[in-house]
């Protein structure tokens, strides 16, 4: 018989809090769980614990989850199929040539180095401003031609490019573009009233830089011609605990096919990086990283210049820790604890 119901962080866990809010004037760090069905959400600034807020966070990289959750499902509605060609949702691609599969895409063994859709005079023109603005429709099939790959699963890759072209395979298939179809999926399917693709001015918190200056809200151009799919969405602590609950319980056959394992991940420089924030040896499923010893405990992070997320869950035991902050920071050790604490 588990322990009753935890509702106060452990004072190990309020250490790493303070200690990541210290010195970050502007902060508010989330960090909400699911224990024994019930969800609880805390929000702390540099002076601790504040009145709970319901803020919406720029989530980055955790979108690849729900852009595999939306691929899933249009493979179940026979809209796609894993074993598909990207060169099947492009014009004018060579048919003669090997491009990879969804599914190569979906588990990051398509082969695409890490800096792709873009080339280093890029990053270099936009110091200390992030990434350069998200390629349209043309520069992606650019690069796409130019980036030849041979039929054969690569040894895993940690790809935004592979997820971009996700995004546009699904825009495609819907007929509606990435934008709308992802967020009728997230609307009208999963029920998330405060997650969305891009941000929405006087909605989403501002990001902070290690400066403790405002850097506001990455702007998206939320048409057709630039689909994205790899760290575009903005949500909430209770959002990301309501989709923790819809994969907990595979009330969805298509979110629960996201679990599956579809490779095993060998030894690559990401993943010794990975393994220094507490992620250890791991499996992939469909943009889910599969905890090897357990392939129940299924995760995920994302991080930009001026904000980090992780989501974590344990199907078996029914817990889950979302730690949000608008700083860029170590969430995911504090994440990490916190369903630690959940597991005992």
């Amino acid at each position: 018989m588990r322990g009753s119901f935890v509702m106060q962080l452990n004072p190990n866990i309020l250490k790493l809090i303070e200690k990541a809010c210290k010195g970050k004037k502007h902060i508010k760090l989330t960090v909400g769980f699911i224990y024994d069905g019930k969800t609880i959400i805390k929000v702390f600034d540099e002076n601790g614990e504040i009145q709970n807020g319901n803020f919406i966070y720029e989530i980055a990289s955790i979108t690849k989850v729900f852009t595999a959750s939306l691929l899933s499902k249009y493979v179940y509605e026979n809209k796609l199929s894993l074993d598909d060609s990207i060169q099947k949702y492009f014009n004018g691609l060579d048919s003669n040539t090997y491009y990879p599969t969804l599914k190569r895409l979906a588990t990051h063994t398509a082969g695409y180095s890490m800096a792709l859709p873009f080339t280093l005079s890029e990053y270099l023109a936009t110091p200390f401003k992030g990434f350069p603005a998200l390629p349209n429709v043309d520069k992606i099939q650019h690069v796409l031609e130019k980036n030849k790959r041979q039929n054969r699963d690569y040894s895993w890759r940690y790809s935004n490019f592979g997820f971009m072209l996700l995004g546009h395979a699904i825009g495609v298939a819907s007929g509606k573009g990435y934008w709308n179809a992802m967020d009728e999926f997230l609307s009208n399917e999963l029920f998330l009233q405060n997650t969305y693709t891009g941000t929405c001015t006087g909605k989403n918190l501002h990001g902070f830089n290690n400066k403790n200056e405002d850097c506001g809200n990455v702007e998206y151009n939320r048409i057709p011609e630039y689909p994205s799919g790899e760290g575009d969405m903005s949500s909430t602590a209770e959002d990301l605990l309501k989709f923790a609950q819809l994969n907990m319980h595979e009330e969805r056959p298509y979110l629960s096919f996201c679990h599956k394992k579809q490779v095993v991940v060998s030894p690559y420089l990401f993943t010794m990086i990975l393994s220094k924030m507490g992620v250890k040896k791991f499996d992939m499923g469909l943009g889910w990283w599969l905890d090897r010893k357990n392939n129940n405990i299924i995760q995920h992070g994302g991080d930009s210049d001026s904000f980090s997320s992780c989501l974590l869950i344990d199907k078996e035991k029914k817990v889950a820790s979302v730690v949000l902050s608008n700083y860029k920071m170590d969430v995911i050790k504090i994440g990490l604890s916190v369903l630690a604490n959940l597991q005992r």
